[in-house]
This record gives structure tokens, sequence and C-alpha cells, in this order.
């Protein structure tokens, strides 16, 4: 996975400069608005609106889009969508497992840009459940690496309940149990350590290793699922090595 990590770790610099700028500001205020819906609109005790905030903040969402996604959600201000999120599950090239997760205020419209992104990049649906399995529930927190080692990392957020530190070349990939997340990302804050987000994520128990082609194929799909707007995020169990990864970059 730490392939695919450090792609995503690429691509996520790439999308804050990009042309997708204000899809990748779309998909963050819709998450905060979910969230103040879901658990009031209180950041400080609502720690999954504070991450959202945080995470919109660090891709530089003006902070007037933040603050009135908060108000949307916790009812303080009109004009809130009934969002609701649905999971698509599926593969893609050379049987890469795919977990697609939709937030969308219209189940057939998500249904359809996910069937059509599918079919057109040699990808298909799969029955609920098939795909799932691979996969289980985890807290992500990634930071920048500055002048941090991974012992720093590790010695800041073992006893808080974190798993694993992945070194993703740039930056810390830290895996917790979901319940542990805020414990993990708390740690980090009185430690002094800056992070770049924290998120309930997906991780795959099984991974599937795929040469160069076989990457831009996988690539060239989850670019297509995530063109579409309600699609907030796209798990795949796809293995790059640092090698093919070079090969790419040329």
């Amino acid at each position: 996975m730490s392939g695919h990590s450090k792609w995503a770790t690429t691509k996520h610099k790439k999308a804050v400069i990009d042309a997708k700028r204000g899809k990748s500001f779309a998909k963050l205020v819709k998450n905060i608005e979910v969230a103040a819906r879901t658990g009031g609109g209180d950041p400080a005790g609502n720690p999954t609106l504070y991450d959202a905030i945080q995470k919109a903040k660090k891709t530089s969402v003006p902070n007037d889009n933040i603050e009135r996604a908060r108000k949307r959600g916790a009812g303080e201000e009109a004009g809130g969508a009934d969002w609701q999120t649905i999971m698509y599950e599926g593969y893609g090239p050379n049987g890469v497992a795919l977990l697609v997760e939709c937030l969308t205020d219209n189940r057939n419209r998500a249904a359809g840009e996910v069937r059509t992104a599918m079919t057109r990049n040699g990808g298909n649906l799969a029955d609920p459940g098939s795909v799932a399995y691979l996969f289980s529930r985890k807290g992500v927190v990634v930071l920048e690496k500055n002048d941090l080692s991974e012992d720093d990392v590790l010695t800041a957020v073992l006893e808080a309940g974190a798993e694993d530190v992945n070194d993703l070349g740039e930056s810390f990939e830290i895996i917790s149990e979901p319940t542990d997340l805020v414990a993990v990302r708390t740690a980090l804050q009185d430690a002094g350590i800056d992070y770049d987000s924290a998120d309930a994520s997906f991780q795959a128990s099984v991974s599937v290793a795929v040469d160069a082609d076989g990457a831009r194929k996988v690539f060239k799909l989850i670019d297509a699922l995530e063109d579409s707007d309600d699609v907030q995020n796209v798990y795949s169990n796809v293995d790059i090595s640092d090698e093919v990864l070079a090969e790419l970059d040329d």
C-alpha cells in the first residue's frame, strides 16, 4: 500500500493547485456540513467536525466557505442538502479491489456516474460485501516530516493507540483504530507536532501488485471516479513498488 499512499500524497499536493481545486473544495465543504449535522456544530465537542475543518483549512478552503458549511449542517443557516453516504464495491484493471464512498443527495445520479466511470475504464461493479471484506476501517493521520524522525512520531503517539507509522517519502502516515483517532491526533498536538489530516479511512488487508501499465490503468479509473461530484473517496488495494512509481514519474 505504501506506493499507493505515496501517490495519494503527491496527488493531494497537486490537487491544491491544479484546476480541480474547486472540486476538491466542494468535497471538503460537504464533509464539514455532514459532520456538523451528525454531531452538532461545535468543533470542540465534535471531533469529526474539528478534523473536517482542519483538513479544509490545510487545503486553503476560504474561512467563509468553512463557516457557512458548518452553519448549514448545524441548522443555523438554511440551505443544507440531505447528504447520504453510499458505498459501492467493484474491481478495476488487474483485479484491483475498489471501495467507492459517495456522499450524495441523489442516489440514482451517484450510481449512474460510478457505473459509467467503471465501465469506461476497465472496471466493474461487484455485489455488496464481495469486496468490503478485503478492507478494514482505520484511523489515518498524515503529517509532513519536516525534521521529524519515525521515532519522534512513534514516541508521541504510541501510548495514544497508534498501531503503525508508515514512511511515505515526504510525510508520515499513522495508522490506528478509528476509535483512537482523536487520541492520536491530540497526542501529536500535545507534542507540538503539526499534522495535515486526520480521517477514518479504509486500509486493505490484502494488496495487489501491478506493473507500470497496470498502475496507469488503475489511476485512470480512480481519477474518473473522483471526477464525480458525488464521489468523496476511492479506496483501493493496489500496491505500487517504488520502482514502478519511478517509472510513472518519468
